[in-house]
């Protein structure tokens, strides 16, 4: 999600900077081949102010979409059959971007409009109609594809769940936001107050979002929490998949991580939020040797972290959902009918 949400910004930022040299081009040839032909100029100011307003506005509708459907995604589980859906609850990118590249948006807008104001016949320029038909074409097949989504899971006979109507939702309000607005600024009905209200209603939606996923997911420290048992599981089954590989090499399990750690198996011994040992125990009452307990001390409650998904291999499934509190998960290996290489203690 990360990844996508880098790239996709960064695709579509390329593409209409490709656009924009194109039209100038355009432009240029065509002021060339007729004199008297008055067509407002482009300068460096307008041509950068387009272009960076433009770009976050792309970057800020992209994140704001990925935190709300974060947000539903978690609030409305997806049910399922079997097979449940795992993907990223974080929403501190979405979060971050929207609240240093919102202010930025709305700075370059007010020069933008201050500019248009001095010079209306800047308005005109291919650079701003050329972003402007573009932010109206994308956002009215958005549109469409919603309402084209909607009726085909309806006509299919599928359920319409409050997650699925609440993602249709988002979109449909964020799209026909900007197609609005942009058709109101192609036939010049913005006025300066109606651009200050439009302002003001973007700033409660994006700000509304954010407290709505704090809501659901926590706070900061409630999402540090998080990815401290996050690292907490990772660390413990990294330790898991060391012993295993000790008992298949060794045939008997190792007494203490420090056996582990002195026969060149790569371990992680502490926890980075506690400083403590993890746990690794034997378990004694087992006459095969082949069970084992790792502990940690974990903040959370992970039963409804989507980030917990159960780890597949050739032992099975593997679940690593835990409450809070302290916590052993009971793992075993399968007993090595291969006669050990060496024994504790020989």
């Amino acid at each position: 999600m990360f990844l996508i949400r880098l790239i996709v910004p960064f695709v579509i930022f390329i593409s209409i900077i490709f656009i924009i040299v194109v039209l100038i081009n355009y432009n240029r040839k065509t002021n060339n081949m007729d004199p008297n032909q008055i067509k407002p100029k482009v300068n460096a100011k307008d041509f950068f102010l387009n272009l960076g307003a433009f770009g976050i506005l792309y970057t800020l509708v992209g994140n704001l979409l990925g935190l709300l459907f974060t947000v539903i995604n978690t609030a409305y589980p997806k049910i399922t059959n079997g097979y449940n859906y795992y993907g990223s609850s974080s929403i501190s990118w979405p979060v971050a971007t929207l609240v240093v590249l919102l202010p930025i948006f709305i700075i370059l807008m007010y020069f933008l409009e201050r500019s248009y104001r001095v010079d209306p016949d800047m308005q005109n320029t291919l650079i701003h109609r050329g972003f402007t038909y573009i932010t109206l074409f994308v956002s009215g097949c958005i549109i469409a594809g919603d309402l084209v989504t909607v009726v085909f899971y309806f006509i299919d006979g599928r359920e319409l769940t409050t997650g699925f109507l609440l993602k249709v939702l988002a979109l449909l309000v964020v799209s026909s936001g900007l197609f609005i607005y942009f058709i109101s600024d192609l036939r010049k009905k913005l006025t300066r107050t109606y651009r200050i209200v439009w302002r003001v209603i973007a700033g409660v939606i994006v700000i509304g979002s954010i407290i709505w996923g704090f809501s659901v997911l926590g706070s900061p420290r409630t999402q540090r929490l998080i990815k401290y048992d996050e690292q907490k599981v990772s660390d413990l089954q990294n330790l898991n998949n060391q012993v295993r590989s000790f008992y298949s090499s060794k045939g008997f399990l190792p007494s203490t991580i420090e056996e582990m750690a002195n026969g060149n198996y790569y371990v992680i011994k502490l926890d980075s939020q506690t400083q403590k040992p993890y746990e690794y125990v034997v378990k004694t009452d087992d006459q095969t040797d082949t069970t084992y307990n790792l502990c940690a001390e974990f903040n959370k409650d992970s039963k409804d972290d989507n980030t917990n998904m159960p780890i597949y291999d050739n032992y099975g499934i593997s679940s690593w959902i835990h409450p809070a509190g302290h916590y052993c998960f009971n793992e075993s290996v399968r007993p090595n009918n291969n006669p050990p290489k060496s024994m504790p203690g020989v």
